[in-house]
């Protein structure tokens, strides 16, 4: 019995003693790994940092070149501030000395001021040559809007006129970087041909050799073809601007099968015209419903417009908006009368005003434009009129009356303007 005790006792003891031996090994590698955690703690925020130390941060880092997307060569790099001494360069080879150096400048032998700044980098340097030796075109021409190179071919196996539009030379412009220049073309006095070019990005004298084939023209009809180029300005957000047009007619042009023949013709203005037989005037009848809240518009006819072509035609059509504080809530256009400068439309249209029901026309205004409608291009404002309370001479008085009048039809003729 006591034998057995004692070797309960015995393997007991051996127990504890590995229990232990076990605890330290575990408790010493805690300790080791929380060591090594703050000693990599304290290497990334610089150093050990005692009680007492304080916290040493490590400067930063001083910014790289971004490399560009779209190039393997070049670097986007910010220009160095003019106020403040740019970083010192290391040492160029000295640069050969000019004849005449001006006064107060340093010479390859002249040692450089401790405040002068250094030059700036190859990349700036070529910049900055760049944008000297860039030639400007001039933003004047003395009243000249430039002249226009086409030439003229007719094939009498083909039966076909081919016109080649070369290019345009000393185009006016009023952005420094010029305008964006095209050129439409038809074939009158039928205006069943229309052709256009391409649009040549920021420039005065634009480069286009594009060739144009019409068929089925006899030798007999050449005489009485005109060729009606006209040049304008693409303009990504509003209407193409007209620069000028050139009217040159076959009739008095020997044009031999086979050989190009090459003309050169002067821009000429399209606004001359307009401004010496006016732009016409429309005949327009209002009627104001205050209980509806409704203004009935009705176009009848439109007469005297100017010439948009030299067959003395035109196309016009009638494009409204109703303006409620000065901004357009509402639009509506009549159908386009074919080759007449007298249409006659007789459309009614009705405009629904806004703060009903006590609408009034004291913020409301009617914006009429007459405008030449174009198959190919964008088309051409012939005139234009604003009947309002803002309005002024005869669209002022009619405006008036209207108001006075309610529910009633009343007509006015109104000149366009420009």
């Amino acid at each position: 019995m006591l034998h057995n005790a004692g070797e309960w006792h015995s393997a007991t003891f051996w127990v504890l003693v590995v229990g232990a031996a076990l605890l330290a090994v575990v408790l010493a590698a805690v300790a080791c790994w929380v060591a090594r955690r703050r000693s990599s703690l304290a290497h990334k925020l610089g150093g050990k940092r005692g009680p007492d130390k304080a916290l040493v941060f490590q400067p930063p880092r001083r910014a790289t070149a971004v490399r560009s997307p779209g190039s393997a060569t070049h670097y986007l790099r910010k220009s160095p501030s003019p106020t403040t001494a740019a970083p010192q360069q290391p040492t160029s080879p000295p640069r050969p000395q000019t004849p005449n150096p001006p006064s107060g400048a340093t010479t390859p032998h002249t040692p450089t001021a401790p405040n002068e700044p250094t030059p700036l980098s190859k990349e700036l340097a070529d910049v900055h040559a760049t944008e000297k030796i860039k030639p400007i075109e001039p933003e004047t021409n003395d009243g000249k809007l430039g002249d226009l190179h086409f030439k003229l071919r007719y094939e009498n196996e083909k039966s076909a006129l081919v016109v080649s539009v070369v290019s345009c030379q000393n185009l006016p412009g009023r952005e420094p970087a010029g305008p964006d220049p095209y050129v439409k073309l038809q074939l009158l006095p039928d205006k069943q041909h229309k052709v256009k070019t391409r649009v040549v990005r920021k420039t005065r004298c634009p480069v286009y050799d594009e060739d144009f084939t019409f068929y089925g023209i006899a030798p007999h009809q050449l005489t009485g073809i005109t060729l009606h180029f006209v040049v304008l300005s693409f303009d990504r957000y509003s209407r193409d601007e007209i620069i000028g047009e050139v009217v040159s007619p076959l009739s008095n042009l020997q044009l031999q099968s086979g050989e190009a023949m090459a003309l050169c013709r002067e821009i000429q203005p399209r606004s001359l015209k307009m401004r010496s037989v006016g732009r016409g005037e429309v005949l327009v009848s209002l009627c104001w419903q205050p209980a509806a809240a409704r203004l009935t518009v009705v176009l009848l006819k439109a007469r005297n417009l100017p010439k948009m072509d030299v067959t003395g035609l035109a196309d016009p059509y009638v494009k409204m908006y109703l303006l409620y504080n000065g901004q357009r809530i509402a639009k509506k256009k009549t159908h386009v009368k074919k080759r007449t400068l007298n249409p006659v439309f007789n459309e009614s249209f009705v405009f629904e005003v806004p703060a009903a029901p006590n609408a009034t026309l004291d913020h409301v205004s009617l914006e009429l434009l007459v405008l030449d409608w174009d198959r190919v291009t964008k088309n051409e404002v012939i005139g234009r009129v604003e009947l309002g309370a803002n309005g002024t001479g005869s669209a002022r008085h009619h405006w008036r009356e209207v108001q006075a009048a309610p529910r009633r039809q009343i007509a006015d003729w109104h000149k366009l303007k420009e």
